[in-house]
């Protein structure tokens, strides 16, 4: 950083965290927040990618219950998602974080041990809990953070550190990591549960993120209140729908029919998917911040269908790629780029849409549609290529895309044109629209 920067730095007390140019100027606790989901998010990579291989080859459970078990961890959103909403809401989006983390630590914690069945299913079951509550609570405090007409960038560049995290901790695992030995990855999961803990002093001794009551919340609020307000708004129903169909065939299928299909029908070697792979993460962090400019001004719902068309166009080329390192990394620089028009619209359209006593909770929803997409789509791909019907399942997969690009026209008609741009003083829906 040169010394202009460092100045900046320095002088920014007041609330506004000053970095080089190419950097966007955000609020000192947003600051703070992405840079312990970045945090996060190596020691998440440390061991993402070799649970599996972790309970199955090195802990020695059976193929078939490792599988379920890492499925838990999926599973445990359905319960963590709509729970890390309420709790944001009910408890503050600070406190709903620290407590998934908690959870997530004592999840990656009790792998160290989980030489059984059962005690692999419960620490992949804390795993998933704490990660699916970290989520919800996580979105609603930099949405809470953030100004509306920031909360694009923010999310933007969120996806970016998140990733810059994710491909740290995948790098360093390849060196720690040793299928030979056990404690070697008993390291890595308890250096996980570290990443995990260490974050908690430093959320709470921020002052800027200080628990505040959210504003104009009603003291009469049950509990469901604010469930029932998300269900009952149109908008986000349709977005809803979008984000399930949208994950369940193209950011689920990122994690199962590509490999899947890479390694199998497409003739791709294991280093070769690693190298398309790296291909995506360098993707993703070079083009993440051009891109919140090019989006800057437009239509967000433009952006939703440029994120189908991507990672349809992804799978079209992963369908062409006939055992072809090149034309398989391309496919997933489209999918990467898809993946960076996501960030600055379908996170930030859902904060704007909800009032702040219910932010938690709209949050909540919002992940669960995810879980639900990683659950459907994974499970659909696994009985498709188990019949051998692995390209027709990547050409339904561009189907729906297209079904789901066809739906944001939908959502654009139902948005406040101000909210689909991002604007601050754009209004938003009343409680209870239809």
């Amino acid at each position: 950083m040169n010394v202009s920067a460092k100045r900046l730095v320095r002088g920014a007390a007041g609330g506004t965290f000053r970095v080089p140019r190419f950097v966007p100027v955000l609020p000192r606790p947003v600051w703070v927040v992405l840079a312990a989901d970045a945090a996060s998010a190596a020691g998440s990579g440390l061991t993402l990618p070799f649970l599996l291989v972790y309970l199955h080859t090195v802990r020695g459970l059976d193929v078939r219950w490792a599988g379920l078990a890492v499925s838990a961890v999926a599973f445990a959103g359905l319960l963590g998602n709509p729970a890390g909403g309420q709790l944001a809401d009910r408890a503050g989006a600070r406190n709903a974080l620290v407590a998934g983390l908690v959870v997530a630590a004592a999840g990656s914690a009790a792998l160290v041990g989980a030489g059984s069945v059962p005690a692999a299913f419960v620490a992949c079951g804390l795993l998933g809990l704490g990660a699916a509550i970290i989520w919800p609570a996580q979105d609603a405090l930099l949405g809470g953070l953030a100004a509306p007409e920031q909360r694009s960038t923010v999310f933007a560049v969120r996806h970016a550190t998140m990733n810059f995290g994710l491909a740290l901790g995948a790098a360093m695992s390849g060196l720690l990591a040793d299928l030979s030995s056990a404690a070697s990855f008993q390291r890595l999961y308890l250096l996980d549960a570290l990443s995990f803990l260490l974050l908690i002093p430093v959320l709470t001794l921020c002052r800027g993120l200080a628990r505040r009551p959210p504003a104009n919340i009603d003291e009469a609020d049950d509990g469901t209140r604010g469930f029932r307000h998300a269900i009952a708004d149109r908008p986000f129903r349709w977005i809803w729908v979008w984000v399930s169909l949208a994950v369940a065939a193209g950011a689920a299928q990122f994690h199962a029919a590509f490999p899947a299909y890479a390694t199998g029908e497409g003739g791709l070697t294991a280093g070769g998917l690693g190298i398309v792979y790296a291909a995506n993460c360098v993707t993703v962090l070079a083009v993440q911040l051009p891109v919140l400019k090019i989006m800057a001004g437009r239509r967000r719902t433009h952006g939703m269908a440029l994120v189908c068309l991507c990672w349809a166009a992804a799978w079209g080329l992963t369908l062409l790629a006939d055992g072809r390192l090149v034309v398989f990394a391309l496919a997933m620089v489209v999918f990467a780029v898809g993946e960076t028009f996501l960030s600055p619209t379908v996170a930030p359209l859902v904060n704007d849409l909800a009032p702040a006593h219910s932010r938690g909770r709209y949050n909540g929803l919002h992940a669960l549609a995810y879980t639900t997409g990683f659950i459907v789509g994974p499970a659909a791909c696994g009985l498709a290529f188990a019949g051998g019907a692995a390209a027709a399942f990547l050409v339904g997969c561009v189907a729906l895309l297209a079904v789901a690009a066809a739906l944001t026209q939908r959502v654009e008609r139902l948005l406040p044109a101000g909210l689909d741009l991002g604007r601050s003083g754009a209004p938003r829906p009343e409680e209870g629209s239809t």
